[in-house]
This record gives C-alpha cells, sequence and structure tokens, in this order.
C-alpha cells in the first residue's frame, strides 16, 4: 500500500495545493549535524515555512548560538494556519528575522523576533521574497514538490549555498541531472531506508500498523539535495564483483553500449567500460571515483539523456551512466 501514500499523493500534488509536507525535527537535526562548520557566521533563509510550525525555524532558533549564526529568516505563503497552509484564507504573509539571544536564557523569545508583514503573498518567487533570498547565505528548507525544478532554477540563479527536502525522482528531471552530472548539487546523507514521515492532514496514510503515525504521511524516496561539500561525498564505495569470467551477470542494452547493473554493490571493480546503474547510486556517487556520462531515462532524448534501457526487447527502469575511474585489475 505505499506506493498509493506516496506517489499518488505527488502526482496529486501537482494539481492541487495540498504540496505541503511538514518535516520532522529528528529528521531535521539528523541531517544538519553534517553540516556545522559551514553555518558560522551565515544568515539562513526557510523560505518555504511558517515559523510558527516551522521545524526549521524551531531547529536553527533553538541552536542560533550553537551554530553561530548571524541572522535566521523565514517567510510563509499566505495561510498561516497549519491545516490551512494553502488554502490562501489568511489576508497577509509575514516574514520572521531573529539576531540571537537577547534576554540570556538561551531560547528564542516572541519579543526578540521580529515579525514583520509581506506586501504580496509570501511565494517564494515574489519580488520582496528575491530580495530576502540575496540577503541570504544558505537556504535551508522543504520546497513544494511539485516547484522542485523551479526552486532549483532559483537557487542557482543567485548562487546559493542550500540543503533542501525533495524526491529522488528529481534526478531524472533534465534541469536536476545537468547539474548533478556537473558536480554544482549532490545527495546529502539522507532519511531512514530513504523514507519520511512528514506532518500532513490533507491524505490518509496507509503505510503499515507499525510505520503509521497519527496526523503524518510516510512517503518512499525522500532525499536532501544541497551543494555544501561533506565528508560522505569524498568516500569511496568499495566494490567486490568482478565482471571478466561473469560476463553473462552483466547483459548489455539493446540500444546503447554500456553493461546493466540493478544493484549499486554489484558495480564491478574491473570493468572501464560504461556501466548503467539505478538512479539510487547518486547516493553514493563519489566524483573522485566515478564519471556521470550520463542517463538513460525518458524518451525525450538529449545530449545527456540516451532514451529508456531496452534489454533484450524488454524496456526497464531508468539507469545513470557512469565510468569507474578507478579501475582494478
Amino acid at each position: 500500500m505505499e506506493n498509493k501514500s506516496s506517489n499518488k499523493n505527488l502526482h496529486s500534488a501537482k494539481t492541487s495545493k495540498k504540496d505541503e509536507f511538514y518535516t520532522q525535527l529528528s529528521d531535521i537535526e539528523k541531517e544538519l549535524r553534517h553540516y556545522k562548520e559551514h553555518f558560522k557566521g551565515k544568515v539562513v533563509f526557510c523560505n518555504c515555512d511558517d515559523p510558527r510550525v516551522s521545524n526549521f525555524f524551531h531547529y536553527f532558533s533553538y541552536n542560533f548560538g550553537n551554530l553561530g549564526l548571524k541572522k535566521l529568516i523565514a517567510t510563509c505563503y499566505k495561510s498561516q494556519d497549519m491545516d490551512l497552509f494553502s488554502e490562501n484564507k489568511s489576508e497577509k504573509a509575514i516574514y520572521l528575522e531573529y539576531t540571537g539571544d537577547k534576554n540570556g536564557d538561551n531560547i528564542p523569545n516572541p519579543e526578540e523576533i521580529g515579525i514583520k508583514r509581506l506586501k504580496g503573498d509570501g511565494d517564494f518567487r515574489s519580488k520582496e521574497c528575491i530580495e530576502l533570498l540575496k540577503e541570504a547565505d544558505i537556504v535551508v528548507t522543504n520546497p513544494p514538490f511539485s516547484l522542485f525544478r523551479e526552486y532549483v532554477a532559483q537557487l542557482m540563479e543567485y548562487d546559493k549555498k542550500f540543503i533542501i527536502v525533495g524526491h529522488q525522482n528529481s534526478i531524472t528531471y533534465k534541469e536536476i541531472f545537468r547539474l548533478i552530472k556537473f558536480n554544482k548539487v549532490w545527495l546529502g546523507y539522507g532519511f531512514n531506508r530513504n523514507m519520511a514521515h512528514f506532518i500532513n492532514k490533507h491524505y490518509v496514510d496507509y503505510a503499515s500498523d507499525t510505520d503509521h503515525k497519527e496526523g503524518m504521511i510516510r512517503v518512499s524516496g525522500i532525499v536532501w539535495f544541497t551543494n555544501l561539500d561533506t565528508k560522505k561525498r569524498h568516500e569511496d564505495l568499495i566494490l567486490y564483483q568482478k565482471y571478466y569470467d561473469n560476463e553473462s551477470t552483466y547483459p548489455k542494452y539493446d540500444n546503447f553500449d554500456a553493461i546493466n547493473v540493478d544493484k549499486t554493490k554489484d558495480i564491478p571493480y574491473d570493468y572501464d567500460g560504461i556501466i548503467g546503474v539505478p538512479i539510487t547510486f547518486i547516493d553514493k556517487y563519489n566524483p573522485d571515483q566515478f564519471e556521470i556520462i550520463g542517463h538513460m531515462a525518458t524518451t525525450k532524448i538529449d545530449d545527456l539523456n540516451f532514451g529508456y534501457p531496452y534489454i533484450n526487447g524488454n524496456k526497464i527502469y531508468a539507469r545513470i551512466l557512469i565510468k569507474n575511474k578507478k579501475v582494478a585489475s
């Protein structure tokens, strides 16, 4: 039943305004602990977050001194009620600015947080939100899934560092894949089993009893996208499988000169040609160890996309095309 509670909801989010999935504080803490050195003296902007219910704002405001932040800014869309976040029922959007503890209690009190009205609706694409974006050093948020391409394009246009939540299928988007290939965007440390529980009361969660959490929805294939360097990104993937003498276990594609690998752990250590791997490989991608050649993901062929892969006349799942830079003899 998992697909019913994830893919269906992601698709419906494109035609409704229900693609506001609030991220759990525990997931935010788990990921952001790896980036502490990047935040010192920086302005952090959460531009898709109602600060009164956002766990991103909670995390940064309560860890403001520990991280050594310069300023925290958060903006939200018109509706400021958690259950009505995307229904445009409030007259004004707001933004908050926090510059740290003033009374010595190490708690972000309301009187220490500057609450200001926005003239518009608080959309991240609006002129006044873009002006706030220009002030920021690092953007950290969970943007709307249905606007992911546009959201990332804006971050790249204004040359911003970021840590954002997205779906792994975004890897195959033409615009996102190009950024990944040319090492401008990569994946962070990730969620447990690539699954996230989001606070969202618009949908029924069809997860099993062990995974079900009241008032939340489980979505599979959720990852963190970033352009901040991490230790993980430079860790070599240990390869155990041998290609030569085992060629029959690595069939070639009908429509591209590359061997197919169904699981990242089965990448051979001794093959110097092009290898097709699942898109989940990007989670293990180390640019020092591998080169991304392109991908086989859609029927729209371009300079980086070579069409869906076929083996013996059968179409298989999308593949990333790579070469091993450290081939062992």
